[in-house]
């Protein structure tokens, strides 16, 4: 069983992350321009599904945003009226979310927290206290544990409740791109919880970076198992959409879309992204 709280992967994984905070926070990738004139966005699929969450808009919501990178994402929610809250296990993306809301004059709408997922119950004892709990792209594959991560989701929504949460499909992540650009079969999709150990020097937001840090310790989720921890932690499921369209080049065969999104050239031939919400039982 692997211990959430400390080891090897954890060190690994954070050690990654905490060189790719510089080059992200100076990437086109994370372009800032709109957030610091005051007009930040999400990518399409997250504005369409939050608008139709919450019609009124998100002035006076409280957000947990799980697994915040350098924070953008939070300061685009804080910038339309939420209270927001970022958690994320580095210390130098922490540095950088803090040093982004001071200058987009958004720290007395934010705090971030420096902590492993796993320890957020302890770092921030705040049950039921929150409207939405916002997860997207890239965050639950560097988990060990989807049902744990779904009881944390649980214990921080207050009753009624919302987490959306966006990803890579799982279908999709057992391809990697060949030579031309082409998805081959590369991993099982469901490896019944073993970890994939990963040794890469690339970065998917920064053409030609050479990172330092290049092992890593990734899980596959199905599908399945995401939904049912959810359930099973107490959650309904409002919605599980499935997207031919995801923020990131996941194949060389892709192209983008204008929107800041990436897509199949001509047929839909598998689902790339999925999201959901789910709203804890009043």
């Amino acid at each position: 069983m692997v211990d959430l709280r400390s080891g090897d992967w954890l060190d690994a994984n954070r050690a990654q992350w905490d060189e790719r905070v510089p080059l992200h926070v100076a990437s086109e990738f994370y372009d800032q321009s709109k957030l610091r004139a005051g007009a930040g966005e999400l990518y399409p699929i997250e504005e369409g599904e939050l608008a139709a969450l919450f019609p009124d808009g998100l002035e006076g919501k409280r957000i947990l945003h799980l697994q915040c990178h350098f924070g953008a994402d939070s300061l685009v929610l804080a910038q339309r009226g939420a209270t927001v809250i970022g958690l994320d296990f580095s210390m130098p993306a922490i540095r950088a979310a803090r040093a982004l809301a001071t200058e987009v004059g958004l720290a007395d709408r934010t705090r971030f927290i420096n902590a492993n997922i796993y320890d957020a119950r302890h770092m921030l004892p705040e049950p039921e206290s929150f409207d939405l709990v916002y997860t997207t792209w890239g965050t639950i594959g560097w988990l060990p544990d989807v049902a744990e991560w779904a009881k944390i989701i649980e214990w921080f929504l207050k009753p009624g409740g919302q987490l959306y949460f966006a990803d890579g499909h799982p279908s999709a992540l057992v391809f990697e791109s060949d030579a031309d650009g082409k998805p081959v079969m590369a991993y099982p999709y469901d490896t019944e919880g073993v970890v994939d150990e990963i040794d890469d020097t690339t970065d998917y937001a920064v053409e030609g970076a050479v990172l330092e840090n290049t092992k890593t310790f990734e899980w596959m989720h199905p599908l399945g198992d995401t939904v049912s921890a959810l359930i099973a932690a107490g959650l309904t499921i409002d919605f599980l959409h499935e997207h031919y369209e995801l923020p990131w080049k996941m194949f060389g065969t892709l192209e983008p879309t204008g929107t800041g999104l990436f897509r199949w050239p001509d047929k839909r031939w598998l689902p790339l992204g999925m999201s959901l919400s789910a709203t804890r039982t009043p």
